[in-house]
């Protein structure tokens, strides 16, 4: 029977079953890490993700004998396409079987709705924004993925080059091991960026006063420091409120530092926090009956992996050895919480100055994904 791709209604039981697909679809890929459930519905859905202020999307499902076989989902991002000035058409949050028919019947279904729209070309996977997840996994696919990042299976690659997709950004990512003390070039950097520019480092242990003092500081510093990056878009107050409530809350904030100047600015961030890739693959996703438990150990420090999910330096002070003032502050709190490993989690592979901060460390390149464009 041929494949049927059908628009998805952005109601729970809809999504429940679009998420559910690919969580299914992976079920004996040990190194998937399923989104947590009620964050994945929450981005799907327009009265709870303010993205759709200025984003419209379109969800679709395809079908064969009466079974789902795929999912994708079509973005305008019309904020994106005011800044670059370019009539692009994202797609993101896609799984399907290793079938020609059904992945051209999802990507003929996207292409036609972002045609109708006026939309010139297709780019993907990305979000509705730079703070979901983006890329297509090309290079680790024995590697355990990260909460923050997609996961897929080697045949995705040869589906989008056999559509004619093409290359238009890649990421890296690296596992770092966690040193003993902090890198003797680092401390001495550390101390000298910190005199010198009469910056200090700025601990909480509490979650109300960190959103109170610094909740917005720290993400108009993302919106100043990642600007300029592939496919980033200001966040709004509206999104900044929505993240704050949404990841403030959660953290360890044994894991979080802040570097302020003497006026107490914020001048660089470091947001990190214990690896939950295996609470996820333990729970599925869900918060229920018990996924809750496996969630809660790992947060409270039961991995050997630190995620470092956001690093941001002011522009004025990028390489000036900011980020040695960073880790100075972090790495004896990751031995002393027992972190044996840090993900770096995506860097564009172009972003020198990022992934220069890693040379002191052993480390190694570990995984690679990629974005793909083709004209609508």
């Amino acid at each position: 029977m041929s494949v049927y791709v059908h628009p998805i209604a952005a109601d729970p039981d809809q999504l429940s079953q679009y998420i559910n697909f690919s969580v299914n679809l992976y079920r004996d890929a040990p190194c998937y890490v399923p989104p947590l459930y009620i964050d994945q519905l929450a981005t799907l859905t327009p009265e709870k993700n303010p993205a759709f202020d200025f984003c419209e999307a379109c969800s679709f499902m395809a079908w064969r004998n009466g079974e789902p076989v795929g999912v994708i989902t079509a973005i305008e991002n019309k904020a994106a396409n005011e800044k670059t000035g370019r009539k692009q058409m994202r797609f993101g949050f896609m799984d399907f079987i290793d079938d020609k028919e059904v992945v051209d019947e999802l990507f003929y279904a996207v292409a036609e709705w972002g045609r109708n729209r006026g939309l010139t070309e297709m780019v993907g996977p990305v979000g509705f924004t730079d703070m979901d997840p983006e890329g297509m996994l090309i290079e680790g696919f024995d590697e355990m993925g990260t909460m923050a990042t997609i996961y897929n299976y080697p045949y995705y690659r040869d589906h989008m080059e056999r559509m004619g997709f093409v290359k238009d950004a890649d990421w890296v990512e690296y596992r770092i091991t966690v040193p003993d003390a902090v890198p003797e070039k680092h401390a001495r950097i550390a101390e000298i960026v910190r005199r010198k520019y009469n910056l200090k480092v700025v601990k909480y242990t509490s979650k109300k006063k960190i959103k109170e003092e610094y909740g917005h500081a720290i993400f108009d510093l993302v919106n100043e420091a990642y600007a300029d990056l592939y496919g980033f878009v200001p966040l709004t107050e509206r999104q900044i409120d929505h993240y704050i409530d949404q990841y403030l809350g959660v953290l360890r904030l044994d894991d979080v530092v802040l570097i302020a100047d003497s006026d107490d600015k914020l001048v660089a961030l470091g947001i990190s926090m214990p690896s939950l890739s295996q609470a996820l693959r333990k729970s599925g996703g869900k918060l229920f009956p018990f996924g809750w438990w496996h969630l809660l150990k790992a947060i409270r420090g039961a991995s050997d992996v630190v995620d470092l999910l956001l690093i941001a330096v002011k522009p004025e002070y990028q390489n000036k050895g900011v980020n040695a003032l960073l880790f100075a502050d972090l790495i004896p709190r990751y031995n002393a919480n027992g972190y044996r490993f840090a993900e770096s989690n995506v860097e564009l592979e172009g972003n020198e100055n990022v992934q220069k901060q890693w040379e002191y460390f052993e480390r190694r390149q570990h995984r690679r994904r990629r974005a793909w464009i083709k004209p609508l």
